[in-house]
Formats: C-alpha cells, structure tokens, sequence
C-alpha cells in the first residue's frame, strides 16, 4: 500500500440536536480548507458510477446528507476497498492521487463532496492505465529519495 491510499480514512462528524444536526468544519473536522463543494443527486445516478479518476493535487471528503452510496478506491496493484456511506454523520476522505469511483446511489441519496482546490481539470488523471503510470512513477522515485 502506498502512503496515499494509507491516508484514506473514515471520519465521524459531530452531531447535535440529539441528532437532528451535523456540522462539518475545515481545518477542524476534515484536514483541509474547503475550497469547492458540491454534491450528486438525482434519480439518474441509480446504477451509474462516477467518478472513475485520480486528482494530482486535490483532497476529498465524501459523505451522504441523504440515502446511501458507496466509494471504491484502487490502488495502483488493482487493490480494492470499499466505504459505505450511509449515516448523514460519517464520511470518506480520500487524498491526492487515490482512484475513486462512486457507485450503488439510493434513489434519494445526495453524496456531498468536500474539496481543498478549485477546479481545474488539467489536475484529473481520468484513464486508469495513465494513473497506474504515473503512480508507479511517483513511488519508484519516492524510494530513490529514501535512499
């Protein structure tokens, strides 16, 4: 396992109100400053799977406000996990350079994606053979450095 999907982790928020609030903070709650948010919803998500890339610079936390989905990392070895997100209070967080891809959405689930960078999408590595490269790549020279 490479130090980035050791990184990967669930994360529990704070709830309040006996449960009828959650409140999710940057530098606090999740390890970055939220720079981007936004969120999949919809009927049409039924049976699909998004994602399917890596970010180079972006860090993610993903949870469901509503309903349930489920977050596959790979590895660049084609090592899978699999997080289930299904209570409003846990989420997923996944660093730089993890390959994700959402699936198994609820008819009524709304994912939230929580991010460190604004888009830009010449960071997005969307082949996954292109990843396994670069990865491969990264981690050879990571071992050089050890040295």
């Amino acid at each position: 396992m490479n130090r980035y999907y050791a990184g990967v982790k669930m994360l529990s928020f704070p709830e309040y109100d006996d449960g009828g609030a959650v409140v999710v903070e940057g530098l606090k709650d999740i390890p970055f400053e939220i720079k981007r948010v936004f969120y999949i919803f919809g009927k049409g998500n039924v049976g699909t799977v998004r994602g399917k890339h890596s970010n180079r610079k972006s860090e993610f936390v993903l949870f469901n406000v509503k309903g349930k989905s489920k977050v596959k990392t790979i590895d660049e070895d084609k090592n899978e996990v699999i997080y289930e997100l299904n209570e409003p209070n846990q989420g997923v967080y996944l660093p730089k350079m993890v390959w994700k891809e959402m699936y198994d959405f609820t008819e009524d689930s709304v994912l939230m994606v929580l991010t460190n960078e604004y888009y830009d999408s010449s960071e997005y590595i969307r082949d996954f053979d292109d990843f396994v490269v670069e990865m491969k790549r990264i981690i050879a020279a990571e071992s050089v450095q050890n040295q």
